[in-house]
């Protein structure tokens, strides 16, 4: 799927991709697509999101290739600014949210779930999980500990606002889905302005989140998304995300088709990613959360 390009800018100030010989101008090629996008999924459109900044034509950038490490120092400087300046003037409304979830339904008031995260381990070793058993010299509590830490990626707690009734996955593991009668009263409010999201500035401050970045899947899901998903561990390349370009322009997703559209923003941010398309997606998240776009 990953076919090398010419990369043209990959540091923090960006501009619009400038073309190199034998490459389309930005008129012939639409800014938002690329090779490793178009191709991989053939009864997927190509994302179009024209106002996120241009900045490499690479289409390994991200994956096969690290983001520069001058980005990354940029995104974590923003994140622990951003997540500390936000607990500190959003508590008051974090504990008034706490108190309505305690005291509006049966419940704790926070809820916690196990999600995968940041996976930056290359090809041949994800690769590795399909061709069979592997003898590997070392005593049984390693391979527990290995498997544990690595599985598909960077397993952490995620936080939220509790928005479903107690005993919402009784019957196991599933999708949130539209008018979903597990979610509470206040839960669809919540939702639906994403306040249920704000205790996740906590993951944000202890590194398991960025602001920006892919959304973190449950592990429960993501062997099956992996299997019929093509190139979805590929977004497990950068810390996942309280908000991004997926977020923003697919919503929340529930069927494979809206997991294929992800996939497609995912890949794009990472190959775009820059502190200015960042300020750009919190800007724009500001947006989702005053109209309630994509809500459930």
């Amino acid at each position: 799927m990953h076919q090398s390009a010419s990369q043209i800018h990959s540091g923090e100030i960006g501009h619009y991709v400038t073309p190199s010989e034998g490459e389309k101008s930005p008129e012939q090629t639409p800014r938002g697509t690329s090779d490793s996008i178009r191709d991989f999924v053939a009864d997927t459109p190509d994302p179009q999101v024209d106002w996120l900044l241009a900045i490499s034509t690479n289409p390994n950038r991200g994956i096969v290739e690290p983001l520069p490490e001058t980005i990354q120092l940029a995104k974590r400087i923003l994140d622990v600014f951003a997540a500390t300046t936000g607990i500190l003037l959003l508590w008051p409304l974090m504990l008034l949210a706490a108190l309505a979830v305690k005291f509006s339904s049966p419940g704790g008031a926070i809820f916690s779930q196990q999600r995968v995260g940041l996976n930056r381990r290359n090809r041949d070793q994800i690769d590795r999980r399909n061709s069979g058993p592997v003898v590997d010299h070392c005593d049984r509590r390693q391979i527990l500990k290995r498997r544990q830490e690595c599985g598909y990626g960077r397993a952490f707690t995620l936080y939220k606002f509790r928005t479903m009734v107690v005993d919402a996955e009784k019957n196991g593991a599933q999708f949130a889905v539209q008018n979903d009668p597990r979610v509470t009263r206040l839960g669809r409010f919540m939702r639906k302005t994403r306040i249920d999201e704000l205790p996740q500035l906590w993951n944000v401050l202890c590194g398991d989140m960025s602001l920006v970045g892919p959304r973190p899947e449950r592990p429960e899901f993501i062997e099956e998304l992996s299997a019929k998903v093509p190139n979805y561990l590929d977004r497990l390349q950068l810390k996942p995300g309280v908000t991004g370009v997926a977020q923003i322009e697919n919503g929340y997703d529930n069927d494979i088709d809206s997991f294929k559209r992800k996939v497609g923003y995912d890949l794009l941010y990472l190959r775009h990613c820059c502190l200015r398309n960042d300020i750009k997606i919190l800007l724009r998240t500001v947006h989702v959360v005053l109209t309630g776009k994509g809500a459930l």
